[in-house]
C-alpha cells in the first residue's frame, strides 16, 4: 500500500509540473488564473489518487455507496468548495456594484487646452501607417530576403514607438517552424524588422548576436516561460517589442496589480525590461521606467479606466439607471507622438449612443498621464464615412483617424486604402464641422486643400502654404487619368519644372492651348520637378494655332 500511495504521490508531481510548465500562471492569489488552476491541481490529484483509494476498497470487499465515496473525498470536496467560496466572495466584493467610486478614481483625468498642448502638425512626426499596412510592407520587405525568408517569418509584434523622435514600428522575426528552430536556435533571431511611419521606408536591422529570448522560442528560452520562472508572483498584462535608444531590442513587460479587493482595479505596479539579445532583465517600479520605453500601459487598459471614470461619475445606480453625465469612449483609438512619448487618442461620447462626441482624450502609455479637452464635434466613425463618400468612385476605405491641429483647428487627419491595403490618398476632416473634407495624393496638397475649404467657410484666416507666381507660354500640354481622375500637365517656356493641376479642381483648364500665355500660381507639393497649381489663368490666348495642334498629348 505504500508503494502504491508513493507512485501516486510522484505521478501527481509530474502532472503537476507538466500543468504548471504549460499554464504558467502567476503563484499570486490577486490572479483569478491562479485559483481556477489551484481547483484543477486539487481535482487533477483527486483523479489520479482514486485509483489506489477504489483498489483499496475492492481488496477489502467495501461497500461501493455513494455516501462511502463521499467520506473518502470528504477533505478534498471541503477544500474545494472552500476555495470556490473564497473566489466568488472576493469577486463580488471588487466588483463595481460595490465599489463604483474606487473604479472612478482609478484613473486621474486633466482639463487641457487644446492649442497649448497639441501644437501645429508637424508632418515629420505624423504616422501615416497602421499597423495593417506597416504589416503589409513587412512582409514584402521580408519576402525580397532570400537569405532569411525560408527559415524566419514576421512577427505580429508591431510596437508603435518613438525613436529619434520619429514614429516607428518594430517587430522582430520569428522561427518557421519547430524544425527551424532546431536549426537556427544556437545563433537566435538575427534581425527585426523597422518601419518609418512617416516615410514609409521599412528596413531590416541585422544583429551582431541574434535574439535569444523570444515568443518563439522553446523550453527555456520562451519569453513567457522565462520571465515566469524568474518572476513567479508577477501578473503580466502583456508584452511589447521595443528598442532603446541605440538600437538593441527589449522586451517591455507590464507587472499588473489589482487595486479593489481581491479581483477589482486591474492597474500596472511596474515593468520587467528585458534584454531580447542577452536575456539581462530588471524590474522597475512604474515612475521609474526609463524614459526610452514608451508602451507600459496598454491601450485597451487606458481606455478601460476612461470609460469606468466616465460611467461610473455619479455612482453604480446612476450608470444603469438615469444615466446623468455617463461618458464612455468611442469605437476605436489610435496613437499620437508628442515629446518623447506615445499617447492614446479617443473620442469621448454619452453612453447613449449619440453620433457626436463631447470632447476626446490623450492617454500617456509610459505614465498614464490622462487630458481632456471638451471639444464638440463628429465621430471618428461619422469622419471616416465623410472621407470615403468623397473618394466612393474608388471604393476606398478609411483608416482609423490621428487628431491633428491643423490652422488652430481640431482636425481628423485618415488615410485612404485600396483593397490591397495600399494608401493611395489622404484626407483631412473638420471635428466640429465633418461635411469640410479634405483630399489629397500628398499630405501637403491635401493640407492646402482643406485650408482653403476651411477659409472658404469662415472657419480660420489662417493662410494656406506659401506660393509663387509663374509666367509663360505654354508649350506642352499632357493629360493622364489616375485613379478616374483627369491630371493637367503643363510645360511652361521659362521653367524646368511641369506643372499639375487636377481638371475637378478646376474645368477651365480644358480650354488652355498650346501657345497661350498663362500666369500660374503654383505651391510646393512633394514631387520632384512637379509644382502644384493653386490657381491658372490665360492671360494672353494662341491666335494662330489649329485646334488639333493646340490639343494636350494623352499620356497612357
Amino acid at each position: 500500500m505504500k508503494k502504491e500511495k508513493l507512485i501516486s504521490i510522484i505521478i501527481t508531481l509530474v502532472v503537476w509540473f507538466i500543468m504548471f510548465y504549460s499554464a504558467l500562471p502567476a503563484m499570486n492569489i490577486q490572479s483569478q488564473e491562479f485559483w481556477s488552476f489551484a481547483i484543477s491541481l486539487i481535482v487533477v490529484a483527486a483523479v489520479i489518487n482514486s485509483y489506489s483509494v477504489l483498489k483499496n476498497m475492492v481488496e477489502k470487499k467495501e461497500s461501493f455507496s455513494i455516501s462511502e465515496r463521499l467520506k473518502k473525498f470528504k477533505k478534498v470536496i471541503i477544500v474545494v468548495l472552500a476555495l470556490m467560496i473564497i473566489y466568488g466572495g472576493g469577486s463580488f466584493f471588487s466588483s463595481p456594484i460595490i465599489r463604483a467610486s474606487a473604479y472612478k478614481n482609478l484613473l486621474t483625468v486633466k482639463t487641457s487646452d487644446f492649442n497649448e498642448d497639441i501644437k501645429e502638425v508637424n508632418y515629420s512626426q505624423i504616422p501615416l501607417l497602421d499597423k495593417d499596412s506597416a504589416a503589409l510592407l513587412s512582409e514584402r520587405k521580408m519576402g525580397s530576403m532570400i537569405d532569411m525568408v525560408s527559415q524566419y517569418e514576421v512577427s505580429n509584434y508591431y510596437s508603435q514607438i518613438n525613436y529619434k523622435e520619429k514614429p516607428m514600428r518594430v517587430t522582430p522575426l520569428e522561427y518557421g517552424s519547430v524544425i527551424k528552430w532546431i536549426t537556427n536556435r544556437n545563433t537566435g533571431i538575427p534581425a527585426y524588422i523597422q518601419i518609418d511611419m512617416t516615410s514609409q521606408d521599412v528596413e531590416l536591422i541585422k544583429l551582431e548576436k541574434g535574439i535569444t529570448i523570444s515568443p518563439s522560442e522553446h523550453f527555456g528560452r520562451n519569453l513567457d516561460r522565462f520571465l515566469r520562472f524568474k518572476y513567479p508572483t508577477a501578473m503580466f498584462r502583456s508584452k511589447n517589442f521595443e528598442i532603446d535608444d541605440t538600437g538593441t531590442p527589449y522586451w517591455i513587460c507590464p507587472v499588473a496589480t489589482k487595486k479593489i479587493g481581491l479581483f477589482g482595479g486591474t492597474d500596472i505596479k511596474g515593468a520587467v525590461l528585458l534584454n531580447a539579445i542577452t536575456g539581462e532583465h530588471k524590474y522597475y517600479d512604474v515612475s521609474e521606467v526609463p524614459t526610452w520605453v514608451d508602451k507600459v500601459y496598454d491601450a485597451e487598459l487606458l481606455v478601460q479606466q476612461y470609460n469606468y471614470h466616465g460611467v461610473f461619475a455619479n455612482g453604480y445606480l446612476n450608470s444603469i439607471f438615469g444615466q446623468r453625465g455617463c461618458l464612455q469612449t468611442t469605437e476605436g483609438y489610435n496613437y499620437i507622438a508628442l515629446g518623447d512619448d506615445v499617447w492614446v487618442y479617443t473620442g469621448i461620447t454619452s453612453v447613449t449612443g449619440d453620433e457626436s462626441i463631447v470632447g476626446f482624450v490623450l492617454m500617456n502609455q509610459r505614465t498614464k498621464e490622462t487630458n481632456y479637452y471638451q471639444i464638440s464635434g463628429a465621430k471618428e466613425i461619422s469622419a471616416m464615412g465623410s472621407a470615403e463618400g468623397q473618394v466612393q468612385n474608388l471604393g476606398y476605405k478609411a483608416t482609423f483617424p490621428l487628431l491633428l491641429n491643423v490652422g488652430g483647428e481640431p482636425t481628423y487627419f485618415l488615410a485612404l486604402k485600396d483593397d490591397s491595403g495600399l494608401v493611395k490618398k489622404y484626407a483631412m476632416v473638420n471635428i466640429e464641422k465633418y461635411q469640410i473634407v479634405a483630399i489629397g495624393d500628398s499630405i501637403n496638397e491635401c493640407e492646402r486643400n482643406y485650408k482653403v475649404l476651411m477659409s472658404d467657410n469662415g472657419i480660420t484666416t489662417v493662410p494656406v502654404k506659401d506660393e509663387s507666381e509663374y509666367a509663360g507660354v505654354v508649350e506642352n500640354i499632357w493629360n493622364v487619368v489616375v485613379d478616374g481622375n483627369t491630371y493637367y500637365y503643363f510645360q511652361l517656356d521659362k521653367y524646368n519644372q511641369l506643372f499639375e493641376i487636377a481638371a475637378k479642381d478646376d474645368i477651365s483648364v480644358i480650354k488652355i492651348a498650346k501657345g497661350d500665355k498663362v500666369a500660374i500660381n503654383g505651391y510646393d507639393q512633394e514631387k520632384a520637378g512637379i509644382t502644384g497649381i493653386a490657381s491658372i489663368k490665360i492671360t494672353e490666348a494662341v491666335t494662330k494655332t489649329t485646334a488639333e495642334e493646340a490639343k494636350p498629348t494623352q499620356l497612357p
